[in-house]
């Protein structure tokens, strides 16, 4: 039988994918500064998409509010976007997405707990590659020092990413749910706790240094925080169409081209400086997912 002739629309709906989480920064910034924080923009996109899946198929939710572990899986989406779309507003885009992406850390740790997978030589060395990365990218140029974030960008990057681990693993150990209630699942949960975090950080906003209330961000603002909403549509299609063809190895190592949208992005429009060091480590880090998602498909954690 002759062979398919490959096919590149899997993989450009995944770089596209990539591309909109890459740039993320720009619309969640520019609402920022129109009055609307990021955790807010965060709730309010995935609010509309949220009721666009209800929509969609509306038995999907009864599913959703009959599952308990679909709640965790929800409350692990919602952790994930508090800490990236926030720590992607007030910190270095290239520092937060770097150790967003500490996620071959957690995973092998989750895994082990959840799934009780067995923690093998080859995910000792991932850790070992990524932290080593984590190391360089924190410490100051010219420095080697114990990797502790410096800011609150740093470590919401590093909680995001957390989160994100969790997030895969419990999208495997739920599988027996359906596609569409995973996904609302996330959704709603992207929904949810950024607002809440939101509301119970606001109580602060009376001493001057909290979360104030959602502003309206003017019509200008409504525009980016709708494009930006169809924008995670497009992209969630993209990673629906291109995983699902692909690969689970080819997958993840495409996805980190998120990586060199964020760099160069930042470095282009947000003035950010790409130093030797931090590069170095972001090629540590990025390493360490890739060997991961090698082993990964060859059935080794």
């Amino acid at each position: 039988m002759p062979k398919q002739p490959l096919s590149l629309w899997p993989y450009l709906a995944l770089v596209l994918n990539a591309l909109v989480w890459g740039t993320s920064w720009w619309p969640l910034r520019t609402l920022n500064e129109l009055g609307l924080h990021a955790l807010w923009a965060s709730s309010a996109t995935y609010l509309l998409g949220s009721a666009a899946l209800v929509l969609f198929r509306p038995s999907t939710l009864r599913e959703v509010l009959a599952t308990p572990a679909l709640w965790l899986l929800a409350l692990a989406a919602g952790t994930t976007m508090v800490g990236f779309n926030w720590g992607i507003t007030i910190a270095d885009v290239i520092r937060v997405v770097l150790l967003f992406y500490l996620m071959p850390v957690w995973a092998v740790l989750l895994a082990r707990w959840v799934l009780n997978e067995a923690i093998t030589v080859k995910s000792i060395i991932r850790i070992a590659l990524a932290l080593l990365g984590a190391t360089l990218v924190l410490s100051p140029e010219g420095q080697v020092a114990f990797p502790v974030p410096s800011a609150l960008g740093e470590w919401l990057g590093l909680m995001g990413g957390a989160a994100f681990a969790l997030n895969n693993v419990l999208l495997r150990h739920q599988q027996s749910s359906s596609a569409q209630a995973r996904l609302l699942g996330m959704f709603l949960g992207g929904a949810v706790v950024p607002a809440v975090v939101a509301l119970a950080l606001g109580v602060l906003a009376f001493t001057g240094s909290g979360i104030p209330v959602p502003a309206f961000p003017g019509w200008l603002g409504v525009a980016v925080l709708a494009g930006f909403a169809v924008a995670l549509l497009v992209a969630n299609y993209g990673l629906q169409f291109g995983a699902s063809r692909l690969p689970a190895n080819v997958t993840s190592v495409v996805m980190l081209s998120e990586v060199v949208f964020a760099t160069a992005s930042a470095v282009l429009f947000a003035n950010e400086v790409l130093t030797g060091q931090v590069a170095i480590g972001g090629m540590l880090i990025m390493g360490a997912a890739i060997l991961a998602a090698w082993d990964d498909q060859s059935g080794a954690h």
